[in-house]
């Protein structure tokens, strides 16, 4: 038996991508931490491959939107390079060549009915930053990102009317101060990873008042990358594992974006241990009065949570001390990426929203499945049989329908992503596109999922077999 599921009117139908993964180098003025990473240490990229030339983007965005266009999109997410749009990082003056093709971008969307939503930071921060100032460890830095946003709104804000600040802000610290999987790859920096949190809330806070000052007709939100912390058993002990996972790793960004203040439990437990983010009451003040229109987020898996067995094995404070992660038993796992997959979350995730949050408007601004080595699936003409792809989206848009159903705000879904693009050192490994790219020739060819995306979104609505319905 199979099911209609219709959506809401004017639900948006999309991808999302950024900058540093698709536009490559050409006509940049400044490296960010991802360039200097590969420039450095090519080795550390899955075949050597690196954003030098990413899905070239720069140069193919009109072919591309176009593609879009005939799959059904009708919004893009993409991001604002700092360090493409920005000549002097201490003045935010523009560099001229950069806004020039952020505006023909910009334009060309807009000539394929193509509804586009500008990030300001995807993990690129300037090099330069960094290695001068500690990056977002930098009040001054803070106040060079709410510059830079300035002069985005200032260049486009009559063309775009969404906006948001950051993309998945608890990524920067847990890869680069936390756990060593981004550049600059440090590990166990927990006093330092904590005040990066403070620090980029009251950047998102900071360039959210810029907009509101250019007076610009938009809306302005941030992206998060929410993971749901659920517990091994009942225990008092696993609950608070679960709590703490939460608080750290979802509430930390959520609270203050949407409420204007930080979980009270959170910031009396880093005080206690002599870790707090150092803000001011002014600083404080720009946070409670500067939240987002509305949220997005960014959902692949869960987080499997537990009592840690040996809190006290760190030396310098890490957040592990509270918890631990295992693997659940009866988890589907992407053997591809090592994620569990379990639509469930998308619908707790929703809930959350709407039950403590205040049902504020908000989009599943990513959501998608890598798979590696594609070419298996590959027809005669050229195009992939991604049928895994079409049935994981289907599960999840069936989670998000039956919370839709039930009152939640959600108005659009959004995969990653509409091209395969370059994931960090994952570079090609997993590729997740509607559309698949050959890196030998950047040619384009639309997957199968593509051509069911086209099918969706003019239906406004998905068709599947009762088996991958929600059977809670």
């Amino acid at each position: 038996m199979k099911h209609k599921l219709t959506f809401p009117d004017g639900f948006w139908w999309g991808a999302a991508s950024s900058g540093p993964q698709t536009e490559g180098w050409a006509g940049k003025k400044h490296e960010n931490v991802m360039d200097t990473w590969y420039r450095t240490s090519r080795k550390d990229f899955f075949d050597g491959v690196g954003p030098d030339v990413a899905s070239d983007f720069y140069h193919t965005y009109p072919e591309d939107f176009k593609l879009m266009k005939e799959i059904g999109m009708n919004s893009f997410r993409t991001s604002v390079q700092w360090t493409r749009l920005i000549k002097d990082l201490e003045t935010g003056e523009a560099d001229p060549e950069g806004v020039k093709f952020y505006k023909d971008m910009i334009a060309k969307a807009k000539k394929n009915g193509i509804e586009l939503i500008l990030n300001l930071h995807h993990f690129d921060m300037p090099t330069e930053l960094l290695e001068k100032y500690g990056g977002w460890q930098s009040k001054h830095v803070v106040d060079l990102f709410k510059k830079f946003a300035k002069t985005a709104f200032e260049e486009f804000g009559d063309d775009v009317r969404y906006w948001t600040t950051f993309n998945e802000p608890m990524v920067i610290p847990e890869a680069g101060w936390l756990y060593g999987f981004h550049y600059p790859k440090l590990v166990g920096q927990g006093k330092e990873a904590v005040e990066i949190i403070g620090n980029i809330n009251l950047a998102s806070a900071k360039a959210i008042k810029a907009y509101r000052d250019s007076k610009k007709n938009g809306e302005i939100g941030i992206i998060l990358n929410l993971t749901p912390a659920y517990p091994e058993s009942d225990s008092k002990e696993d609950a608070a594992a679960a709590k703490f996972a939460d608080e750290f790793f979802n509430q930390s960004f959520l609270d203050p974006a949407i409420k204007g203040e930080f979980p009270k439990d959170l910031e009396e437990l880093l005080r206690k241990d002599g870790v707090l983010w150092d803000l001011s009451e002014e600083d404080r003040k720009t946070i409670a009065e500067n939240t987002v229109d509305f949220l997005g987020v960014n959902y692949y898996h869960p987080k499997r949570v537990r009592a840690p067995k040996n809190p006290d094995k760190y030396e310098n404070w890490m957040p592990d001390r509270y918890f631990e992660e295992y693997e659940w038993k009866e988890g589907r796992i992407n053997p591809y990426r090592g994620w569990e997959i379990f639509p469930k979350a998308i619908y707790d995730i929703a809930k959350n929203v709407q039950d403590n949050y205040g049902n504020i408007k908000w989009f599943i601004s990513e959501n998608g499945m890598g798979v590696e080595g594609e070419e298996r699936f590959r027809k005669e003409d050229g195009s992939i049989e991604d049928d895994y792809r079409i049935d994981f989206y289907n599960e999840h848009l069936a989670h998000l329908h039956k919370a839709i159903e039930e009152g939640s705000n959600c108005f659009g879904f959004h995969a990653w992503t509409a091209m395969d693009c370059w994931s960090w050192n994952n570079a090609y490994k997993n590729r997740y596109g509607f559309i698949g790219v050959d890196l030998g020739d950047q040619s384009r060819k639309i997957k199968k999922s593509g051509r069911w995306l086209k099918e969706v979104s003019d239906e406004n609505a998905i068709l599947i077999e009762d088996e991958l319905m929600p059977k809670f």
